[in-house]
């Protein structure tokens, strides 16, 4: 279980970091656009995400990996 969430961990970590290295100027506009939003919404699509996350880790359990 532990190697598992430290899996899922770096795999985010990678991809964050992804993000940063290939396109920091994107990574200030997506900033400056969630800012603009208020801060009701950004916890709802949080929550959302929260979800989908939920749902596809259930989803990859329950195909075996």
């Amino acid at each position: 279980m532990l190697g598992v969430a430290l899996l899922a961990l770096g795999l985010v970590l990678i991809v964050e970091g992804l993000v940063y290295a290939l396109a920091p100027s994107i990574v200030e506009d997506l900033l400056a656009m969630l800012r603009a939003i208020p801060e009701a919404q950004r916890r709802y699509m949080g929550l959302a995400a929260m979800a989908l996350g939920l749902l596809l880790v259930w989803l990859a359990k329950a195909l075996g990996a």
